[in-house]
């Protein structure tokens, strides 16, 4: 039996549909869909190639490894965080918004939380987020020194709670919730006399107003060190 021309002539490169150029925005776009549909462990040098239909080696041109491609993943996700502007409250109010919206893209992707700890960004939208903290520090009067150190620590405390939260899926976590609480209620007064007085307080309060408190601690610290630098006592 003869077999058709068309069946055994290959297609010229030439007939098929041109391809994109590969290019580094190419390739975090193509990533973060993968992370998106699959999540993280799907987004591998292997997977974007395919996506993208060429080879992993050529992905290497424009990304320099996988924790390259992680930080480039998170700094196009933080692109999502709005700076409040400058009549949109007091600049610790504006602040507050500001380390807040950081915590929502993290929440938002449990696997990116936990990368961001391991994974130094370093895109533009890191660095906005990073230059806006710093200016309404400045605004707030904050020494120079204060800012900068503090700028380390305002930005690890969402990502730590962030990764705690994804370790844990929500059901499991007010199963928890529960448990401590029936234990703290059971607990020997007379071992653990603070924990059983405080027992309501240690449980009481949401995520909101505990992250909430929990940035004024951190902004509280922060202003009372720059006092000090100040006034030449820190």
């Amino acid at each position: 039996m003869r077999i058709a021309d068309s069946a055994r002539t290959p297609r010229s490169r030439r007939e098929r549909p041109s391809k994109p150029p590969l290019t580094r925005q190419g390739i975090i776009d193509a990533a973060l869909v993968i992370l998106r549909e699959e999540g993280l462990k799907k987004v591998k040098m292997t997977r974007i190639a395919a996506a993208l239909d060429t080879g992993p080696a050529s992905l290497y041109v424009y990304v320099r490894d996988t924790e390259d491609l992680h930080a480039q993943i998170l700094d196009a996700l933080l692109a999502a965080v709005d700076v409040p502007p400058a009549g949109a409250g007091t600049w610790r109010e504006r602040l507050k918004v500001l380390l807040a919206g950081y915590a929502e893209v993290l929440f938002s992707y449990p696997e990116i939380s936990r990368m961001a700890l391991s994974t130094q960004p370093n895109g533009p939208n890191y660095l906005r987020l990073g230059e806006a903290v710093l200016d309404l520090l400045a605004e707030g009067g904050v020494s120079d020194r204060a800012a900068a150190w503090g700028l380390d620590l305002l930005l690890l405390f969402p990502t730590a709670v962030a990764v705690e939260h994804s370790q844990r899926p929500a059901a499991r976590r007010s199963k928890d919730l529960e448990a401590l609480s029936e234990q703290i209620t059971a607990l020997d007064e007379s071992r653990y006399p603070n924990i059983v007085r405080l027992g309501g307080e240690l449980m009481s309060g949401d995520g909101s107003s505990r992250a909430d408190w929990s940035f004024d601690v951190l902004l509280d610290g922060i202003m009372a060190a720059s006092a000090r630098e100040l006034s030449g006592n820190g």
